[in-house]
């Protein structure tokens, strides 16, 4: 999905995963290290593993950190968008998992004044899929 709109219904939630990765615009954010976070937002029908209580009917969220750290610690992408789209992509991977949203933040920001973090979030559905909610 493109735009800001947030999905709606059932999410499994992965919040905090921290990584390093080598990524941004300056040539030493692609040669050193810095830490990034990565929230992620699994959206699909949970009513199955609920009624069932069967691993096999929900999205595997151990899977989806997975992909999560190897686009992470892969090969440097110059932009927070680039690097959020591509985990969503991999996540999207996971058949059971309808739609996804995807924040990253750059926990070390090359910034003058001193922030928290620099971050985006995308909302992305698996192509031919229907806008949940």
């Amino acid at each position: 999905m493109e735009g800001g709109a947030a999905f709606a219904g059932d999410r499994v939630e992965v919040r905090g995963l921290r990584v390093d990765g080598v990524h941004g615009v300056l040539a030493e954010e692609r040669t050193t290290a810095q830490p990034f976070e990565v929230d992620l937002d699994l959206y699909l029908d949970t009513a199955p593993a609920a009624s069932t209580d069967d691993l096999a009917r929900t999205a595997d969220y151990a899977a989806a950190v997975d992909r999560t750290v190897a686009v992470i610690t892969g090969p440097p992408r110059l932009l927070l968008e680039s690097l959020a789209g591509a985990v969503a992509q991999r996540v999207l991977e996971d058949p059971r998992v309808d739609a996804v949203t995807v924040t990253v933040r750059k926990l070390r920001p090359p910034l003058a004044p001193e922030v928290a973090s620099t971050g985006v979030r995308v909302h992305r559905r698996r192509p031919g899929q229907a806008r949940p909610g």
